[in-house]
């Protein structure tokens, strides 16, 4: 019987200090999107720190922003041929070779994406923004086509399909019946 005492006295403090929490609001979990968001900002904001001599985010420019594109390469896991590889302009090699492992373009165009969003949540302007910086969007694109130039893949872009309604051929040629009718 003291046993039962015991346990129904441990099984009450846990239930009221459980209880306790219900009565504070907790935030919702971030999606996805959110949760790196803040990692690639909280990423980005210790770059800043370990540079010599460490760059305050106000003093942020995009050359800051096109180093830690640059620096992140070598943490990639896309092989990009280089121009003297026998598998340049290759979409599946046969074999291994040397090139370079480098961050892959969709990846690095999320990267910056996230960024931009969190640079400007957290108080900087969109006209200053580092992220958005046309020497940015031009790194990136230089980065795409290199990339499918050692693949052999090109990119296209995707043209927008016009939302056209065309009549179906057998119900204009009877329409056209009954109306001659």
């Amino acid at each position: 019987m003291s046993g039962d005492i015991a346990k129904n006295s441990a099984e009450g403090s846990s239930r009221s200090s459980s209880g306790n929490h219900h009565n504070q609001p907790q935030p919702a979990p971030l999606s996805r999107y959110e949760s790196q968001k803040r990692r690639d900002w909280n990423t980005f904001g210790q770059y800043l720190k370990n540079q010599r001599p460490p760059v305050a985010l106000s003093q942020c420019n995009c050359n800051h922003v096109l180093d830690f594109l640059r620096y992140l390469d070598q943490f990639g896991k896309t092989k990009v041929h280089l121009h003297g590889c026998v598998f340049f302009g290759q979409p599946d090699p046969p074999a291994p070779c040397t090139c370079p492992l480098r961050q892959a373009w969709g990846s690095l165009d999320a990267l910056i994406g996230r960024l931009r969003a969190a640079y400007e949540e957290h108080g900087g302007s969109p006209e200053t923004n580092p992220f958005g910086n046309g020497a940015i969007r031009v790194y990136l694109r230089e980065v795409r086509e290199c990339q499918a130039k050692a693949r052999g893949i090109p990119y296209k872009k995707k043209k927008r399909k016009k939302n056209q309604i065309k009549p179906n051929v057998d119900e204009a040629k009877s329409s056209s019946k009954q109306q001659a009718s």
